[in-house]
């Protein structure tokens, strides 16, 4: 391990340090050898590190080679936060879920645009539902040209839809028998897809300190700065899994529909604010409600929830 910021022991293994700062340095990989010699993996360890941009003031020099060194002495003082590796025996199923969203993100463009096709030549509005079905059968338009365009078009969406059945169905087998997975599907709103996003993207629950944090962490809380009662700011709201952020507002359109008492409170919540406010504030209210469920294991009490 390091011993110092200016010196190295050179009988020591190295460590890999990953910064994925927005602000003070580009996303990089710095990477500290020991006499430019290759270490043995068994010997090295990784840490993903987002230093705050106040830690490398005063410094005369920057460049690769001197934020290495600036980080690993903050690391071995213990002053530099690391972030959640997620563990590489589940990366492969989380990222396939991942490619399931990005699959029907893709069919919905080629649906648009086939709407929009068939309703500039004849005319006529389609349902999407009706494009997505297997006895859809394609109006008769123009010349063969452009009725080759439209039969590729169909086709693209029909290889779409028998993919992401696909992707599902392998996700479904592997997550089904998670204790996890049929808890989180007691709160209403929440359903398979939901379920096994809000899963696999929270990897270990236990990392979170509270619920306030996993709430932050899939961005359904405020990051405006404050002083004296006004506004004088904004940090990142990015900042947190984008993938959670869509589950939860997914999820609290659907609880709308489905709870008196989650109806009751958005739309108390859109007379004080407005509905987007209203909206995001049932997600919050969702995300600590799943964070004690996989954290408890127990199953979802819309009483203690809307107490």
């Amino acid at each position: 391990m390091i011993q110092s910021a200016g010196k190295l022991n050179t009988q020591r293994a190295s460590h890999r340090i990953t910064s994925t700062s927005q602000t003070t340095y580009p996303t990089l990989a710095l990477f500290i050898s020991v006499s430019n010699v290759r270490p043995d993996p068994r010997c090295c360890s990784v840490s993903n590190v987002r230093p705050d941009p106040r830690c490398c003031n005063g410094l005369k020099r920057t460049d690769d080679r001197y934020d290495a060194f600036h980080l690993a002495h903050l690391m071995r003082l213990g002053i530099l936060p690391t972030g959640y590796i997620y563990p590489k025996e589940h990366r492969a199923l989380r990222d396939l879920l991942r490619k399931r969203m990005q699959l029907v993100q893709d069919r919905s463009r080629e649906i648009i645009r086939l709407k929009s096709f068939i309703q500039l030549h004849t005319g006529q509005t389609l349902r999407a539902d009706k494009i997505k079905a297997k006895k859809f059968v394609a109006p008769r338009i123009g010349e063969a040209n452009t009725q080759l365009a439209l039969q590729t078009s169909i086709g693209m969406v029909r290889a779409f839809t028998q993919q992401i059945k696909t992707v599902e169905r392998s996700i479904s087998h592997q997550v089904d028998s998670s204790p996890n997975f049929n808890l989180l599907k007691t709160v209403p709103g929440i359903g398979d897809i939901l379920a096994q996003t809000v899963l696999l993207e929270s990897g270990n629950i236990r990392r979170f300190k509270g619920p306030g944090n996993f709430a932050s962490y899939s961005r359904c809380v405020d990051s405006r700065r404050e002083s004296n009662g006004k506004k004088k700011g904004e940090n990142n709201r990015k900042n947190g899994n984008k993938y959670l952020a869509w589950a939860f507002i997914e999820a609290a359109n659907f609880s709308i529909r489905r709870s008196e008492k989650a109806k009751a409170f958005y739309q108390r919540k859109a007379k004080e604010t407005n509905i987007i406010v209203a909206r995001k504030a049932l997600a919050h209210k969702l995300a600590r409600a799943c964070y004690w469920i996989m954290r408890n294991g127990v199953a979802y009490d819309e009483k203690r929830l809307f107490a």
